[in-house]
């Protein structure tokens, strides 16, 4: 008899449904499945924490179309896990989750980590299920696939009780099952459409919002020829940044503020009207503004407000039928418009405050000074990871990206600790894929700390990963040394230090020199320089560039443009989202 193991057919199953990475932590009982992965076919890469490589799986998922593999042990090891799950699910990014559990004779027994996985997960992801034999793994494996890629994309989890791992079975007696093919491409109806196009051309102020749904769906040439042959202003999301180069003469991002709130008509492609564009309302937005709503998920639709038109399909096909809509009209909105001309006005009033803050030459430095400069010597084809409160936003606003798919960053959930699995994702791609392409990760210090013994797995693989811890002391903010040493004779530092505070000038930099990357203690701007020019250029081993910044730096001081008050100087808060 041909007899196959547990771990084989799990294996086998995930490569036959093309998939092609896997990123765990093994250990009782799932050492077996990380081996036949492999064998099978499939990049393994071992981390140092599970919530790291659901993270760097469901990257994958995003970047690739394709989900990635976790692979987790039972218990805390899957409990680890369901963070990644958990924002898998809210940026809608496909990934499988393989966790070992109990095995079956030893249910309710009290079991070495026993605990209540496949039920756990239901609340973290889209399917959830343990194979009821060897037999039928390849039909569960499959329905994990294509149910984490179909529809709205999210987590799923394959739950493997740990007598199965090393059980055999004869292979005839496996279901056969044939990889799945790509979802399934759906149009908007045509009256639809015709409608849309109707209520753009009448709008005054249009605005188009490019979210990441738009990079995911692989919208980026189509929307291109839309942008430039309708001549529409557009606002690219966090993750939507790159889909359309961050500097082309039509985006307006650098004016975000006053395009949310003065726009009449928006055309929302693949972004939610969640907390990221203020849910759509007043008194960030118009409240008679016009919504031309595009969604794969008819749930979404009329989420916070009522669209005029909505458009249910794939991104990429809809923005294909309104370009030929657009095409066959042949309209184009007037670039000589109040709209561009005061979109423009903000643009420049913008850029020449972040350029003030940019050249000032004090040490410590600011944010701005160290994204001057960071900006000046990325390639334009690098992957940006980036997440941190003000490293992030302020990152956002001065890191340009020109591709899709190349900002990844603490997402629709907030989350804080992905930026290292993101980055290790990347860069197992890169290598595999061989572009040529750099994966810089930007962290605030409180960012790095969630996961920076990632740096071990960086080193390890000899990712080309360069980092820039732009550090603070803080989250949020922090103190200079001096202060620190002084509140430190006052007494007991959990009773005196602020909750915000971190140890100053802690030497982010020796971590990763100790793993046999390079690591830089970086003061002044001819350090940051001369250590991120070397990093660029090294392709041997990963880099960590430890910037030390004014723990009192901060983001420029914001107006919160409502209607009635665009000109007045008072109405400011250093707390808004930054144009």
């Amino acid at each position: 008899m041909d007899e196959v193991t547990g771990a084989q057919l799990i294996a086998e199953s995930l490569k036959t449904q093309k998939v092609e990475y896997m990123f765990g932590i093994v250990g009782v009982p799932v050492i077996e499945v990380a081996m036949a992965a492999q064998a099978a076919g499939i990049k393994y890469v071992g981390m140092r924490n599970e919530q790291a490589a659901c993270y760097a799986a469901s990257a994958i998922g995003y970047l690739t179309g394709r989900p990635g593999a976790c692979l987790v042990v039972s218990g805390p090891g899957l409990i680890h896990a369901l963070g990644g799950m958990a924002n898998a699910n809210m940026n809608c990014w496909p990934v499988v989750v393989i966790g070992g559990s109990s095995d079956q004779n030893q249910e309710t027994a009290g079991a070495f980590q026993e605990f209540p996985q496949v039920e756990a997960c239901r609340l973290y992801s889209k399917f959830s299920a343990r194979p009821s034999s060897l037999e039928v793994i390849p039909s569960v494996v499959e329905k994990a696939v294509r149910t984490s890629m179909y529809g709205r994309p999210g987590a799923c989890y394959v739950d493997i009780a740990g007598d199965m791992v090393n059980a055999r079975v004869d292979r005839s007696k496996v279901r056969v099952v044939s990889c799945c093919p790509t979802p399934p491409v759906s149009l908007a109806d045509h009256r639809a459409i015709a409608e849309a196009i109707s209520v753009l051309k009448a709008a005054k102020r249009p605005l188009v919002i490019i979210g990441k749904g738009a990079a995911y769906g692989r919208a980026e040439t189509a929307l291109k020829e839309l942008v430039e042959m309708s001549g529409l202003p557009f606002l690219p999301t966090p993750m939507g940044k790159g889909v359309l180069p961050d500097d082309h003469p039509k985006c307006v991002a650098a004016a975000r503020s006053r395009a949310l709130l003065q726009a009449d008509v928006v055309l929302l492609l693949g972004a939610r009207l969640n907390w990221i564009l203020h849910f759509g309302l007043p008194p960030r937005f118009d409240p008679d503004v016009k919504i031309i709503q595009v969604d794969l998920c008819a749930e979404e639709i009329g989420n916070n407000v009522k669209p005029a038109v909505a458009l249910l399909g794939d991104i990429n096909a809809i923005v294909t039928q309104l370009l030929e809509g657009v095409r066959k009209d042949g309209w184009k909105y007037p670039s000589d418009t109040e709209w561009w001309s005061t979109l423009s006005d903000k643009i420049a009033a913008n850029a020449k405050i972040s350029k003030a803050l940019a050249l000032q030459s004090a040490v410590p430095m600011n944010y701005y000074t160290v994204f001057h400069h960071v900006s000046q010597l990325l390639p334009h084809d690098c992957i940006i990871v980036s997440e941190g409160a003000n490293t992030m936003d302020i990152g956002r606003t001065m890191l340009n990206n020109y591709l899709p798919r190349h900002r990844l960053d603490a997402g629709t959930f907030g989350t804080m600790g992905v930026g290292l699995g993101f980055a290790i994702a990347a860069a197992a791609l890169e290598r595999s894929e061989n572009k040529g392409q750099r994966i810089v990760c930007v962290e605030g210090d409180s960012a790095f700390g969630f996961s920076g013994m990632e740096v071990e797995t960086m080193c390890r693989y000899n990712l080309p990963v360069v980092i820039i811890v732009v550090n603070n002391n803080g989250i949020y903010s922090g103190v200079d040394p001096d202060t620190w040493k002084t509140m430190a004779k006052m007494g007991d530092l959990t009773s005196i230090a602020p909750p915000v505070t971190l140890l100053p000038e802690a030497r982010y930099d020796e971590v990763m020199t100790a793993f046999g990357g390079r690591g830089f203690l970086v003061r002044t701007v001819e350090e940051l320089r001369s250590a991120l020019q070397l990093s660029l250029s090294d392709w041997e081993r990963p880099s960590l560039l430890n910037v030390l910044i004014d723990p009192s730096s901060d983001r420029k001081q914001q107006k919160v443009e409502r209607k009635g008050d665009l000109n007045d100087p008072d109405s400011r808060s250093s707390k808004a989202r930054p144009d």
